[in-house]
Protein backbone atom coordinates (compact mmCIF):
# COMPACT_ATOMS: atom_id res chain seq x y z
CA UNK A 1 0.00 0.00 0.00
CA UNK A 2 1.25 3.43 -0.92
CA UNK A 3 0.61 6.29 1.47
CA UNK A 4 0.72 9.95 0.53
CA UNK A 5 2.57 12.08 3.09
CA UNK A 6 2.14 15.85 3.46
CA UNK A 7 3.35 18.22 6.14
CA UNK A 8 1.59 21.39 7.20
CA UNK A 9 2.72 24.11 9.57
CA UNK A 10 -0.17 25.24 11.74
CA UNK A 11 -1.17 28.77 10.84
CA UNK A 12 -2.59 31.19 13.39
CA UNK A 13 -5.90 31.39 11.48
CA UNK A 14 -6.38 27.63 12.06
CA UNK A 15 -6.44 28.02 15.84
CA UNK A 16 -8.91 29.12 18.46
CA UNK A 17 -8.40 31.79 21.11
CA UNK A 18 -6.08 29.48 23.04
CA UNK A 19 -3.91 28.89 19.93
CA UNK A 20 -5.11 25.26 19.74
CA UNK A 21 -6.12 23.99 16.30
CA UNK A 22 -9.87 24.35 15.77
CA UNK A 23 -11.68 21.09 14.99
CA UNK A 24 -12.82 22.32 11.55
CA UNK A 25 -9.19 22.58 10.42
CA UNK A 26 -8.78 18.81 10.35
CA UNK A 27 -11.18 18.56 7.40
CA UNK A 28 -9.03 21.08 5.51
CA UNK A 29 -5.96 18.98 6.28
CA UNK A 30 -7.81 15.91 5.00
CA UNK A 31 -8.36 17.80 1.74
CA UNK A 32 -4.66 18.62 1.56
CA UNK A 33 -3.90 14.91 1.90
CA UNK A 34 -6.57 13.83 -0.58
CA UNK A 35 -5.67 16.30 -3.32
CA UNK A 36 -1.99 15.59 -2.74
CA UNK A 37 -2.58 11.86 -3.17
CA UNK A 38 -4.50 12.44 -6.40
CA UNK A 39 -1.71 14.65 -7.76
CA UNK A 40 0.93 12.12 -6.73
CA UNK A 41 -1.09 9.42 -8.52
CA UNK A 42 -0.95 11.54 -11.69
CA UNK A 43 -4.43 13.07 -11.47
CA UNK A 44 -4.26 16.65 -10.13
CA UNK A 45 -7.74 17.70 -9.06
CA UNK A 46 -7.82 20.84 -11.20
CA UNK A 47 -7.15 18.72 -14.31
CA UNK A 48 -9.84 16.23 -13.33
CA UNK A 49 -12.33 19.09 -12.99
CA UNK A 50 -11.23 20.53 -16.32
CA UNK A 51 -12.00 17.11 -17.84
CA UNK A 52 -15.49 17.08 -16.31
CA UNK A 53 -14.82 14.75 -13.36
CA UNK A 54 -15.59 15.74 -9.77
CA UNK A 55 -15.58 13.83 -6.48
CA UNK A 56 -18.13 15.38 -4.12
CA UNK A 57 -17.93 14.33 -0.47
CA UNK A 58 -20.89 12.18 0.58
CA UNK A 59 -19.64 11.11 4.02
CA UNK A 60 -16.82 11.99 6.39
CA UNK A 61 -15.70 11.45 9.96
CA UNK A 62 -12.93 12.70 12.18
CA UNK A 63 -11.83 11.35 15.54
CA UNK A 64 -9.73 13.73 17.60
CA UNK A 65 -7.42 12.00 20.07
CA UNK A 66 -4.91 14.77 20.78
CA UNK A 67 -4.31 18.43 20.14
CA UNK A 68 -2.06 20.60 18.01
CA UNK A 69 -0.88 24.13 18.74
CA UNK A 70 -0.03 27.15 16.65
CA UNK A 71 3.40 26.74 15.04
CA UNK A 72 3.48 22.93 15.23
CA UNK A 73 4.06 20.96 12.04
CA UNK A 74 1.61 18.13 11.44
CA UNK A 75 2.11 15.12 9.22
CA UNK A 76 -0.91 14.13 7.11
CA UNK A 77 -0.91 10.49 5.96
CA UNK A 78 -3.50 9.54 3.35
CA UNK A 79 -4.33 6.24 1.71
CA UNK A 80 -7.31 4.67 -0.03
CA UNK A 81 -9.51 2.33 2.01
CA UNK A 82 -11.73 1.31 -0.90
CA UNK A 83 -12.22 1.85 -4.61
CA UNK A 84 -15.58 0.91 -6.08
CA UNK A 85 -16.91 1.51 -9.58
CA UNK A 86 -18.30 4.95 -8.62
CA UNK A 87 -16.92 5.64 -5.15
CA UNK A 88 -13.63 6.14 -3.33
CA UNK A 89 -13.03 6.07 0.41
CA UNK A 90 -9.94 7.90 1.70
CA UNK A 91 -8.49 7.38 5.18
CA UNK A 92 -6.34 9.89 7.04
CA UNK A 93 -3.99 9.93 10.00
CA UNK A 94 -2.63 13.17 11.40
CA UNK A 95 0.36 13.12 13.71
CA UNK A 96 2.17 15.79 15.67
CA UNK A 97 5.74 15.02 16.74
CA UNK A 98 5.13 11.31 16.07
CA UNK A 99 1.91 11.12 18.11
CA UNK A 100 -1.44 10.48 16.45
CA UNK A 101 -3.77 13.42 17.07
CA UNK A 102 -6.59 12.61 14.63
CA UNK A 103 -7.86 9.92 12.31
CA UNK A 104 -10.64 10.14 9.78
CA UNK A 105 -12.14 9.19 6.49
CA UNK A 106 -14.06 10.69 3.61
CA UNK A 107 -16.15 8.97 0.98
CA UNK A 108 -16.58 10.48 -2.48
CA UNK A 109 -18.80 9.68 -5.44
CA UNK A 110 -17.41 10.04 -8.94
CA UNK A 111 -19.60 12.47 -10.85
CA UNK A 112 -19.58 14.53 -14.00
CA UNK A 113 -19.71 18.33 -13.97
CA UNK A 114 -23.55 18.17 -13.80
CA UNK A 115 -23.23 16.09 -10.60
CA UNK A 116 -24.48 12.91 -12.24
CA UNK A 117 -22.77 9.81 -10.82
CA UNK A 118 -20.43 8.06 -13.26
CA UNK A 119 -17.94 5.23 -13.26
CA UNK A 120 -14.42 6.12 -12.25
CA UNK A 121 -12.25 6.25 -15.36
CA UNK A 122 -10.14 3.10 -15.64
CA UNK A 123 -6.73 4.86 -15.56
CA UNK A 124 -7.68 6.74 -12.40
CA UNK A 125 -9.12 3.61 -10.77
CA UNK A 126 -5.87 1.71 -11.42
CA UNK A 127 -3.80 4.58 -10.01
CA UNK A 128 -5.95 4.76 -6.88
CA UNK A 129 -5.77 1.02 -6.28
CA UNK A 130 -2.02 1.36 -5.67
CA UNK A 131 -2.95 3.31 -2.51
CA UNK A 132 -5.21 0.56 -1.11
CA UNK A 133 -4.17 -2.02 1.45
CA UNK A 134 -3.85 -4.82 -1.09
CA UNK A 135 -2.90 -2.69 -4.10
CA UNK A 136 -5.01 -4.73 -6.48
CA UNK A 137 -8.48 -4.44 -5.02
CA UNK A 138 -11.34 -5.45 -7.30
CA UNK A 139 -13.97 -2.85 -8.01
CA UNK A 140 -17.61 -3.78 -7.58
Amino acid sequence: MKTHIAEQVVRYAETDRMQVVHHSTYLIWFEIGRTGLLAEAGFPYHEMERNGMIFPVVEYSCRLVGSVDYGDTVRIETHIAEVKSRAVKFEYKITNRGTVVATGMSKHISSNSKRTPRRIAEPLARALEAYTANGDQKRI
